[in-house]
């Protein structure tokens, strides 16, 4: 879920920020690691053991299918009266604990105290499969929000579902609809409602962290809220960009250090970014699984 945008000179005054710290100029030194040279190389090559490819295909992707049916028609009953979206989410998450519980693949959650720190907050995460959503959504102890594209929002039953358990939509279609999206995070924020994102705004073909769109940071500090890094390690593993076969393993949550922003501003953000590239780097490898 992409936060960037580029605002106008318009968007920038409504907003208070400036364009770059919603998209950075390609052109200048990014305020955080470059990602590796070899970024660009053709995506690895993943061996798929053909017990576990049938597995998938006639087992757990039909299953998945039901649950996703079953699970979505229940919450767009509860979303006929249930405007806090507290039910609409504790479907979601009934439903990620199934899709997780068909992959074979348990997680654990390391640093789990931490989330008591700062339950209204702008968790960031890195971004590697289609498994992350339900990782995510399965087990994090609180009911939070999520950014996703505008377009969405037009998808029948998606839409109505997003529309009324109150996710925050981004249009980047205009620089003035992105500084909007964003501030529809903030509000969410100020109102109670911690934000979960993936700021890298695609899935990693290569399994490695990506360059970090600073929006994230922005909303931390308007809101005055901490931003926590959060890495997830064994995703790209379990179901990699680009494969369609799912290799059961156990998977991991690791929760950082919060990141105060008392006393930021907006000129901050490119800073703060770079603090939770870095942060999120670090737990990533320090737990990472072995190559596959």
């Amino acid at each position: 879920m992409s936060v960037t945008g580029n605002p106008s000179s318009a968007a920038d005054a409504d907003a208070g920020v400036r364009p770059d710290l919603l998209d950075p100029d390609p052109q200048a030194t990014p305020p955080h690691p470059s990602p590796p040279a070899n970024a660009v190389a053709p995506p690895p090559a993943h061996h798929i053991p053909a017990h576990l490819y049938w597995l998938t295909k006639l087992v757990q992707m039909p299953l998945m299918a039901l649950a996703t049916a079953f699970f979505g028609s229940i919450s767009l009953i509860c979303g006929l009266w249930d405007n806090s979206g507290r039910q609409q989410h504790l479907v979601a998450r009934a439903w990620a604990a199934t899709m997780l519980r068909l992959a074979l693949s348990p997680v654990e959650v390391v640093g789990a105290g931490k989330l008591r720190d700062a339950p209204v907050a702008v968790y960031a995460s890195n971004h590697l499969s289609y498994m992350d959503t339900p990782v995510l959504f399965s087990r994090l102890p609180f009911q939070f929000r999520i950014l996703a594209k505008q377009g969405l929002w037009k998808i029948p039953f998606v839409g109505w579902y997003l529309n009324r358990s109150g996710q925050v939509p981004i249009d980047s279609s205009s620089p003035r609809s992105a500084v909007a999206g964003l501030l529809r995070g903030v509000a969410a924020l100020k109102a109670g409602m911690p934000l979960v994102l993936f700021p890298e705004g695609a899935r990693s073909l290569h399994g490695r962290l990506q360059t970090l769109a600073s929006g994230c940071a922005f909303m931390a500090i308007r809101a005055g809220v901490p931003l926590v890094p959060l890495a997830l390690v064994g995703t790209y593993e379990l179901l990699p960009m680009r494969v369609y076969a799912l290799r059961p393993r156990p998977l991991k949550i690791i929760v950082g250090d919060p990141i105060p922003t008392e006393g930021l501003t907006t000129k901050d953000a490119d800073a703060l970014t770079a603090r939770l590239y870095s942060d999120i780097e670090r737990m990533y490898y320090a737990h990472s699984v072995s190559s596959v």
